[in-house]
C-alpha cells in the first residue's frame, strides 16, 4: 500500500495528484481541498492515511494548476470559483472511471471548507459514480441549488466551536434530499486542531465511506464509449 504520484486529466486540464490504493479497496475517496490549500495539506493527508488503513483508496489532487495557483495567490478569486472547482472534481471522477486500477470503484468526495461546496456540485453532476460525500468544516451552502440534486449520502462534520459554519451546515442539511447526517465534534474549532478532533473526523469519514462505497458503480454518463467496452 504505497502512495504514488499521478497526473489526472480533468477535461483539458492536467492536475498533479497523489494516489494510494490498498489491497481489496472498497472504494476511492477524492479530496476537495479548501481555499488556499492543496494535496499537501497535513490535515487532509492525515485523514487520507486513516482511510487507506480502512481499505479505502485515496486521491489527493491540486484542483488548480501551478500557473493558476500563482494567479490565485495574488487575486484569491479562483479558490472561490465553485463552478471551476466542481468541474475539475467531476473531470477527475471521469478519469478514475477510465483508469484500470480504479474504474470498478465507487467514488467518494471528501470536501474541506470551500471544497465541500464544489464536492457537492460535482456529486450532483455524477450521481451514478459518486457514492458518498463527507464535508469537514465545509461550506455546503456554496453548492447553491445543486444541494437539491445531490443523490449521494452526505455527512457534514463541523466543530462545536465553529459557530457560523454550524449554522450554514444546518441550513444546507435541510436542502439535501439524499440520506444525510450532521456530526458536531465536541470542543473543536474550524481547523479541528484540538487534541483528538481530527482523529474523530477520520473515524467518522472512514465509517461513512465504508458504509456506502462497497459496490461497483453503474454506468456513468461521464464515461466514454471506450470505457464501456
Amino acid at each position: 500500500m504505497q502512495e504514488r504520484e499521478v497526473e489526472v486529466s480533468a477535461g483539458l486540464t492536467i492536475l498533479e495528484g497523489n494516489m494510494c490504493i490498498p489491497n481489496d479497496a472498497q472504494g476511492i475517496v477524492l479530496f476537495a481541498h479548501g481555499s488556499g490549500s492543496g494535496r499537501h495539506s497535513p490535515r487532509n493527508r492525515y485523514v487520507a492515511e486513516a482511510l487507506c488503513e480502512a481499505r479505502l483508496a485515496t486521491l489527493l489532487i491540486d484542483l488548480l494548476t501551478p500557473e493558476e495557483e500563482e494567479v490565485d495567490m495574488r487575486t484569491r478569486h479562483l479558490r472561490f470559483d465553485i463552478g471551476l472547482l466542481a468541474e475539475r472534481l467531476a473531470g477527475a471522477a471521469d478519469w478514475l472511471a477510465q483508469n484500470p486500477d480504479t474504474r470498478d470503484l465507487f467514488v467518494g468526495y471528501f470536501g474541506a471548507s470551500t471544497g465541500a461546496g464544489a464536492a457537492l456540485v460535482a456529486a450532483a453532476e455524477r450521481p451514478r459514480r459518486v457514492g458518498a460525500v463527507v464535508s469537514r468544516g465545509g461550506r455546503p451552502d456554496l453548492a447553491g441549488e445543486a444541494l437539491h440534486h445531490v443523490a449521494a449520502p452526505t455527512l457534514l462534520i463541523v466543530g462545536e466551536e465553529d459557530y457560523p459554519v454550524i449554522d450554514m451546515n444546518r441550513e444546507a442539511l435541510t436542502q439535501i434530499r439524499a440520506e444525510k447526517e450532521l456530526e458536531i465534534v465536541p470542543g473543536a474549532t474550524h481547523l479541528f486542531e484540538e487534541p483528538g478532533a481530527l482523529q474523530e473526523v477520520a473515524r467518522l469519514a472512514a465509517e461513512w465511506f465504508t458504509r456506502y462505497l462497497g459496490s461497483a458503480p453503474e454506468d456513468d454518463p461521464g464515461r466514454t464509449e471506450s470505457d464501456l467496452k
